[in-house]
């Protein structure tokens, strides 16, 4: 059987799908998409004008954010508390320590608690607003009691989420019986 070589100017018709597929989701209607969307269009508004106001980012915000509402977690709290990889919490608060809007202390059983300075504080509350901003678009056509509908239903679909995540990653623990 032939396959789809890009390299290949050569290449057998029959093997290029140029029509749509029968079974396919619909874009319109497909709740994950739209979810994805519309997070990716507040995150980069949010981000464009955190750089551009602050020279920081949205993760950087986020990290701020998450010592404003929890002084003194770790970086691997921090992770879990905003749903981002270790790794982008390491490289904001590489950035953010640099420019003394954090501290890390030295903290029990080699833990490294992080604080915001009093200018980390002041940066907080400057961009807070460029936050609540994105919050306002979105909730902007709903009435109070349809926004706290709205996040009821979010919270239940994050923890079930989570369970769903936690029950695969212990059942891609086990190992396969036919292997």
């Amino acid at each position: 059987m032939a396959t789809y070589d890009p390299a290949n100017d050569d290449q057998p018709s029959d093997q290029i799908i140029t029509e749509p597929l029968r079974e396919t989701l619909d874009p319109e209607n497909f709740t994950p998409r739209l979810l994805a969307l519309l997070s990716n269009a507040l995150v980069w508004r949010e981000s464009h004008e955190l750089r551009r106001r602050y020279g920081l980012g949205t993760n950087d915000w986020r990290v701020i954010s998450a010592l404003a509402f929890r002084p003194g977690q770790a970086a691997t709290d921090v992770s879990v508390f905003i749903g981002v990889n270790k790794a982008v919490v390491s490289k904001s608060v590489n950035t953010l320590t640099g420019r003394g809007l954090i501290v890390l202390l030295d903290g029990p059983r080699g833990s490294r608690p992080m604080y915001l300075t009093r200018a980390g504080a002041e940066m907080h509350d400057l961009m807070l607003p460029v936050s609540l901003r994105g919050q306002e678009i979105i909730l902007a056509h709903l009435s109070p009691a349809d926004i706290e509908d709205l996040n009821v239903l979010l919270r239940r679909m994050l923890d079930e989420t989570r369970e769903l995540q936690t029950l695969e990653s212990e059942v891609g623990s086990v190992p396969d019986s036919d292997g």
